[in-house]
């Protein structure tokens, strides 16, 4: 069961990171409400488990570019999942 829809504040305070505004422009149009079948250049982040689900493998590598070099920052581990 997954549960949530986190907005891209509610990541940065849960993982301790602040996302660059690069990032943050890049994934604001992008968020998509519903939890199902995330669309293709979407993404929708649950509280339960932490994941950040995008609906193709580009937005997926995209996102996880930025924030990779950020990774030993993190105080939690955000998972990147593709729909």
């Amino acid at each position: 069961m997954y549960i949530g829809n986190l907005c891209i504040e509610e990541i940065e305070n849960r993982t301790g990171v602040q996302f660059s505004e690069e990032l943050r422009s890049y994934m604001k149009p992008r968020r998509q409400e519903k939890a199902a079948n995330v669309a293709e250049g979407k993404w929708h982040c649950f509280d339960m488990p932490f994941i950040l689900v995008c609906g193709d493998i580009k937005t997926a590598v995209t996102i996880f570019e930025q924030l990779n070099c950020h990774s030993d920052e993190f105080k939690e581990r955000l998972q990147i999942g593709v729909n």
